[in-house]
């Protein structure tokens, strides 16, 4: 993975040089980790030519161990200008008197006050937002990426059937998801899954039964969970599982840092006929966007097809949740965040390219009764579509 390391900084310094940017400092962990390999905590500088540096506070030891690029101890941040000055001394002389450095950050992820002090200790630097630079980079998936989501969706694809054989009447939604990420555990999952929006979390995903499903949530998806209070408002809650109401396993998973998300629909018994019509038209328009999936379709349209046939079903009420609280996407980017670009979303014109990862999730709501939907993750090829989601579709209806 060095090599590929290095390679994505060469391609993030290429893309520096386009934009006529003479820098970027990246600060957040997962992008640390996506260039570095290492998550341990300081700045990454990335000149637009030349060698970058890691700038370590701690654990320099571990980021030594770790790093594809020359790790240097942070020391006195204080001293982190002039640092930088005498490292790249021929970037900073070349910017002269008149004129200042333009460096690019993540501004959608870096805290201002942190701002605030790099500003404070590079005065002659211009700050500009470089996190569309870097998602947009992390956007295209290399082959050992896939490989870890492909594990992912096989251990997800083990804990679902594994959850399936101790479903039964009267079961909390929270000892059905108690039992998955015991399950997933087992196999290696991290233990979190990670997400970049702001004041957004996210568990080991959703499991709902009936109305529970259905409440609304801060949760920026289209079914967030009662939860277990205010303190949690999303996913499971201690709400016991009743016989023929749809239940949404809505379930991810995060194997050596990238991620799956994958949603089944599952009841005890025969659920209603309205419900199961709906879940039938959330596979129509899956099967409808999958007929799309290849390089050179535009995001954008892929979701107004999708508003198209849950308005030829008549429920574009219920699609992707209801009235005030329904979300505007269809899908999203996965990695080693939950929530990548592309997104399939109005505004977004992104064409798709190969190596994209997505995770596409039709689904409707229905307040008081329940969630219904399917949802799959897949790669972009060359030709067409690898579905990486392993798990067997369709409603499973169990036999009491």
């Amino acid at each position: 993975m060095r090599n590929e390391r290095l390679q994505r900084i060469e391609r993030l310094q290429e893309r520096l040089r386009k934009q006529q940017t003479d820098g970027c400092m990246i600060t957040q962990n997962v992008d640390l980790y996506y260039f570095t390999g290492s998550m341990q905590t300081g700045y990454l500088f990335v000149p637009c030519e030349g060698e970058a540096r890691f700038f370590v506070r701690r654990s320099v030891v571990r980021a030594e161990e770790e790093s594809a690029v020359a790790v240097e101890a942070l020391g006195s941040f204080r001293e982190f200008g002039k640092r930088l000055g005498e490292l790249y001394a021929a970037l900073f002389q070349a910017a002269g008197a008149d004129s200042k450095l333009r460096f690019a950050a993540e501004f959608d992820v870096l805290p201002v006050q942190q701002l605030q002090r790099l500003q404070a200790v590079l005065p002659a630097v211009e700050w500009i937002d470089g996190s569309l630079l870097i998602r947009e980079l992390r956007m295209i998936k290399s082959a050992a990426e896939l490989s870890c989501i492909r594990e992912a969706a096989r251990v997800v694809d083990l804990a679902f059937e594994e959850a399936l054989t101790t479903l039964r009447p009267g079961m909390t939604e929270l000892e059905l998801m108690s039992g998955i990420e015991l399950s997933i555990r087992r196999e290696g999952h991290i233990g979190l899954m990670r997400m970049r929006g702001y004041n957004q979390e996210v568990i080991t995903g959703m499991i709902g039964a009936g109305e529970a499903a259905a409440v609304p949530s801060y949760f920026d998806g289209p079914a967030g969970g009662q939860g277990l209070g205010a303190v949690v408002p999303q996913s499971v809650s201690r709400r016991p599982i009743q016989s023929g109401e749809p239940i949404l396993m809505d379930i991810g998973c995060c194997i050596d840092g990238y991620v799956i998300d994958q949603t089944r629909t599952v009841s005890l018994g025969p659920p209603s006929e309205d419900l199961l019509q709906a879940y039938e038209e959330s596979e129509r328009i899956l099967r409808h966007v999958e007929s799309m999936l290849q390089p050179g379709a535009v995001c954008e349209q892929l979701y107004r097809q999708s508003l198209i046939l849950a308005h030829e079903a008549g429920l574009s009420d219920h699609f992707m949740g209801y009235g005030a609280d329904q979300v505007k996407f269809l899908g999203h980017g996965i990695g080693l965040e939950i929530d990548e670009l592309p997104v399939l979303a109005k505004g977004f014109s992104y064409p798709l390219q190969p190596g994209m990862v997505i995770a596409i999730e039709p689904k409707f709501t229905f307040p008081g009764r329940g969630v219904v939907g399917i949802e799959n993750s897949y790669a972009i090829t060359d030709n067409g579509f690898e579905k990486l989601t392993v798990t067997r579709e369709g409603w499973v209806q169990l036999h009491l």
